[in-house]
């Protein structure tokens, strides 16, 4: 089916022009003002009829992506952070359905060792998704100057033109403002890791100005707090004397999922029920939240979305060999999954 499918076929499926279709397929729609909504739709479509199984040698059909290496680097900062096992599967199966391969890589801390890498990347890959604060600047740099497809995920260089998915921090924090506030809560303890407190600051300065500007919220903190490793307990004392009068503080808002377990196994140890003494929501979602007794209220990313955009801003971008026009900025709202941590079955 695949070797005879034509533009005007998925232009039947679709009710949309021969024409639409082909400036689509042919990487011109920006050019000519198609909606991103259109051209997810077209793509999404191709896919599922076969399109881009069409032999390569085909007239006016090229192949979807380069014979080789065909496959997508992901160079993360470290393998312990839940959001990269959590989305990986979802990259996988989104860079299958374009028949390329994909392979995750950490960030080497010996910048000469990195550096020699990064200069033969193109030999092993067809592109690249840079995560967080894998996207240093001079890699950067070094691979745009090379016009080499990349993307950069829940990562922002503003001096730069790149293509960019990242989840939506005003949108997540204008979401769990507004929940905690229709809850009633007053007084809010913000708590983040003391080691990540230069990458949290942009989320820091959403949450602050978002609790601002909610008159029902009238006290609100913020502190930073060291991340347990291996044995090491929870250090409490920073975060009981927001739980003691005179401040005592109705809900506590974490920012970093890894701080969650320890937080409220110390919380336990110090006889506060979550949530009837405090409520306890988190910024992030977690392995095992739901697992948690009491489950945790959480903003989860919009890992199947996120995955799309990536494999196609990437696919674009492997066909125009780098040089595509326009470079795309996408930001995704949250999703907020309400467990009963925060007390809304009390509220």
């Amino acid at each position: 089916m695949g070797k005879k499918l034509k533009n005007k076929d998925i232009a039947a499926r679709l009710g949309l022009s021969g024409t639409l279709v082909s400036l689509v397929l042919n990487n011109k729609a920006d050019q000519h003002g198609i909606k991103r909504e259109t051209q997810d739709r077209v793509i999404a479509v191709a896919r599922q009829m076969g399109y881009f199984d069409t032999a390569p040698g085909q007239k006016n059909e090229p192949p979807a992506v380069e014979e080789k290496p065909g496959v997508i680097g992901m160079i993360v900062p470290s393998m312990n952070d839940p959001f990269i096992y959590e989305i990986t599967p979802y990259l996988q199966k989104a860079f299958a359905s374009i028949g390329l391969g994909f392979s995750v890589f950490t960030r080497d801390p010996d910048d000469d060792r990195f550096n020699k890498l990064t200069g033969s990347l193109r030999k092993f890959f067809s592109g690249m998704i840079l995560v967080g604060e894998a996207a240093d600047e001079n890699l950067v740099r070094s691979l745009s100057r090379d016009e080499y497809p990349i993307v950069l995920v829940e990562k922002n260089i503003k001096r730069l033109r790149l293509n960019s998915v990242c989840s939506d921090y005003l949108a997540g924090a204008g979401i769990m403002t507004e929940h905690l506030a229709s809850l009633g809560y007053k007084s809010i303890l913000v708590v983040s890791r003391e080691s990540s407190h230069d990458a949290d600051k942009e989320l820091i300065d959403e949450l602050k100005g978002a609790m601002k500007k909610n008159s029902q919220l009238n006290d609100v903190q913020f502190i930073t707090v060291r991340t347990p490793r291996g044995a090491d307990k929870f250090e409490f004392q920073q975060v009981e004397h927001f739980l003691r009068p005179q401040y005592r503080c109705d809900a506590i808002v974490v920012l970093n999922s890894e701080l969650v377990f320890p937080l409220f196994t110390a919380l336990k140890s110090k006889n506060f029920r979550i949530p009837q003494d405090v409520a306890l929501v988190s910024m992030e979602d977690g392995i095992g939240f739901d697992l948690i007794y009491t489950p945790v209220t959480r903003l989860r990313r919009p890992l199947s979305g996120m995955s799309l955009k990536i494999a196609n801003i990437l696919w674009s971008e492997i066909k125009n060999n780098g040089k595509s026009k326009y470079k795309r900025q996408v930001n995704l709202p949250p999703e907020l999954v309400i467990k009963s941590s925060c007390g809304s079955y009390l509220r």
